[in-house]
């Protein structure tokens, strides 16, 4: 009788399960799915080798490495126990379901825009469309007392707006519809705004100056994304930014470094409609960001022997192929340190579907001193009408250390 007891609670449990299983929206999941794409999060929580989505991947802040946490659905080391409510207001507000404050590497300063339904929807494929994991969660190695997690909720209240996207009646539904993803979901502003002295984002949308004028982040200088003409995107067509996005080239540049993995993980998966409402979005920025400065013209034999064979004498590199220097927003960025760890590092192009063969860059560490690099970049920046600041040896000197103490990327 037992037995007969234990069979049926088993089959009764089984038949709940596909009845909880029969009632999953599968276009939410799907849609959200998309929502997840969009928003990268695959990028931040899946470490080196690791499992998609179940976190681990250390991330540099001022005060020391924090890692990214597990998010699939399982129920005793990720997110599975999560209600909806909790699910957002970890997204919306920055705090766990135990009630403890998230470090604001996770972007919930953008993610707080993200309206009801798409909410839902990133809650349904988590739940249902993301495979359980059970891994730990690693501490930060944040040390005693900056680890302690209550000046957060002091943060929170002076620097975070939990408030949703609000359209703009003035705009068309399609920049509308590109300030929501480039402020939200996309989180752009995450690396390409410049921060403040407490690690917060100087604005949130164009309403405030310094929005996406370019940042230093973890070692790399993500670029101005403003119209201006020398180091933003003033030269840039819309359908040159959405060529960028999709395949990770165009005729002004290649990604490198976190943006080449932006492009693998979430943009070239991006619809031909909401890449051009981006497109439209970012376009309507009004230059800012850069600085008049002087020319100079130092490193050309360094050029000539390590560069142009690649890239040209006149800095016109390869359509598509090698990126042009001659006025790339990249090369003329105010800040050098993503053009220095190229040198030093090399790089290879974003793998997408839109190209199937990639290229690849050697770097230049053990052939050139920090004086070399220096001056080959101030070349670079000074010369077919570029005009940048030159580069600084101590400057390059800043970065081989950083490098050198790099973890292996993925």
């Amino acid at each position: 009788m037992k037995m007969i007891k234990t069979l049926g609670l088993a089959a009764l449990l089984a038949a709940a399960a596909q009845a909880a299983q029969a009632n999953v929206d599968t276009d939410s999941v799907r849609r959200g799915g998309y929502l997840a794409r969009v928003s990268d999060c695959i990028a931040c929580h899946t470490a080196p080798q690791g499992k998609e989505n179940a976190g681990g991947l250390a991330m540099d802040t001022p005060v020391g490495k924090v890692y990214s946490t597990n998010i699939t659905p399982d129920k005793e080391t990720g997110i599975g126990e999560y209600s909806y409510e909790e699910f957002a207001r970890a997204l919306r507000q920055g705090v766990a379901k135990q009630g403890h404050s998230l470090y604001p590497a996770m972007p919930y300063t953008s993610f707080a825009r993200i309206n009801d339904a798409d909410m839902r929807d990133l809650y349904a494929y988590f739940m249902h469309g993301v495979e359980p994991v059970k891994q730990a969660n690693r501490d930060s190695d944040i040390p005693w007392p900056l680890s302690m997690r209550w000046p957060l909720t002091l943060w929170r209240w002076v620097f975070h707006d939990d408030s949703p996207y609000q359209a703009d009646a003035a705009k068309s539904a399609e920049w509308n519809r590109g300030a929501y993803l480039v402020q939200g979901m996309a989180h752009c502003g995450t690396c390409h705004t410049p921060r403040g002295v407490a690690f917060q984002e100087v604005a949130l949308s164009e309403k405030k100056p310094g929005y996406l004028t370019g940042s230093q982040l973890a070692g790399w200088f993500a670029g101005n994304l403003t119209a201006d003409k020398r180091e933003g995107l003033g030269g840039w067509s819309a359908e040159e930014l959405v060529e960028y996005l999709q395949t990770g080239r165009n005729r002004y540049t290649a990604a490198f470094g976190p943006m080449a993995e932006v492009v693998h993980y979430s943009s070239q998966h991006i619809n031909a409609a909401d890449l051009s409402a981006i497109a439209v979005y970012i376009k309507s920025l009004p230059g800012a960001g850069a600085a008049d400065v002087a020319p100079v013209r130092t490193g050309a034999t360094l050029f000539f022997e390590n560069c142009a064979t690649c890239h040209q004498a006149n800095g016109q590199g390869h359509d598509r192929v090698v990126p042009t220097l001659a006025g790339s927003s990249a090369v003329m960025a105010r800040d050098a340190t993503s053009l220095i760890r190229v040198v030093l590092e090399g790089g290879v192009n974003a793998r997408t579907h839109h190209q199937s063969w990639e290229y690849s860059m050697p770097g230049y560490a053990q052939q050139m001193s920090d004086q070399e690099v220096a001056d080959v970049l101030s070349y670079m920046r000074q010369s077919w009408g570029n005009a940048a600041s030159p580069v600084a040896a101590a400057d390059v000197a800043k970065v081989r250390k950083l490098v050198s103490e790099a973890q292996p990327q993925r």
